[in-house]
C-alpha cells in the first residue's frame, strides 16, 4: 500500500515533514511530492491532475491518500476516476462548493502581491494566478456521491471557511465519517502535524487492505 499526502495550494512537500516523521513511529511509511514539479505543462488544474494521476498509476499498489484544499479535491477526483486503486482518502480542509467569489478576490490580491511571495509554492505569481483562475469552475458536489472507498473529513477547529464544506463532504460520502482537530486552522499539516499523523495513523491502521 502506498500513502501518498497531497499537501494544498500554497503549500509545498516541505509542508508535510513533521507528519510524516511522526507517522514513522507508527510504522508508517508514507510520500508527498510537489505537484507542481509533475508536469512540464502550462500550470492548470486540469494539467495538475493528469500528472497527478500518472504519478499514483505508476505504483503498482493500491494507495491511500490524505489531501489538503487543492489536495483534497484532486484525491476526491482520483477516487473516482480510479475507484479500483484507492484503498481509502483523507480529506483536509476540502470545499464542497468552490467559493467563486472568494476565489475572485483573491485573484484580486495575488496581483496585488510582490512576486517573491509566490516562492514557497514553487510558482510563478502569474502561474499561481493562472492555477487559482483555472479551478474557479470546478464541480466537486456533485461528484462525491460516487466516492466508494472508505473517507475521513478533517478540518481544522479553526478554520471556520471550510467546517461548513467538511460536514457536507461528510453527509454526501456514504463511507464517511468526520472530526475535526483542535487548535488547527486551515493548514493542520503546519498547525497541528503530530496531532494530525496520530488521526491518520488510527484511519490507516483501520482500514488495511488485505487484498
Amino acid at each position: 500500500m502506498k500513502n501518498i499526502l497531497i499537501h494544498g495550494l500554497g503549500q509545498n512537500k516541505e509542508s508535510w515533514i513533521a507528519t510524516i516523521e511522526k507517522l514513522k513511529s507508527y510504522k508508517i511509511d508514507s510520500q508527498c511530492t510537489n505537484l507542481f514539479e509533475l508536469t512540464n505543462e502550462e500550470i492548470n488544474y486540469k494539467n495538475i491532475y493528469k500528472a497527478f494521476s500518472n504519478y499514483c498509476n505508476s505504483f503498482n499498489e493500491k494507495v491511500n491518500l490524505c489531501g489538503l484544499s487543492l489536495g483534497g479535491i484532486l484525491a476526491i477526483d482520483y477516487s473516482i476516476e480510479f475507484p479500483e486503486r484507492v484503498n481509502s482518502i483523507i480529506l483536509i480542509g476540502t470545499p464542497y462548493k468552490i467559493p467563486k467569489m472568494l476565489f475572485r478576490i483573491q485573484s484580486i490580491v495575488f496581483k496585488c502581491m510582490k512576486e517573491n511571495s509566490f516562492i514557497v509554492t514553487g510558482l510563478s505569481k502569474k502561474e499561481f494566478i493562472k492555477l487559482t483562475n483555472s479551478m474557479r469552475n470546478i464541480e466537486i458536489s456533485n461528484k462525491v456521491k460516487s466516492i466508494k472507498c472508505d473517507t475521513l473529513v478533517l478540518c481544522g477547529e479553526k478554520d471556520e471557511v471550510n467546517m461548513k464544506s467538511s460536514k457536507q463532504l461528510k453527509d454526501n460520502i456514504k463511507q464517511s465519517k468526520f472530526r475535526f482537530i483542535k487548535n488547527a486552522g486551515h493548514e493542520v499539516n503546519k498547525d497541528e502535524p503530530e496531532e494530525l499523523a496520530n488521526v491518520i495513523a488510527k484511519f490507516w491502521l483501520e482500514h488495511k487492505n488485505e487484498s
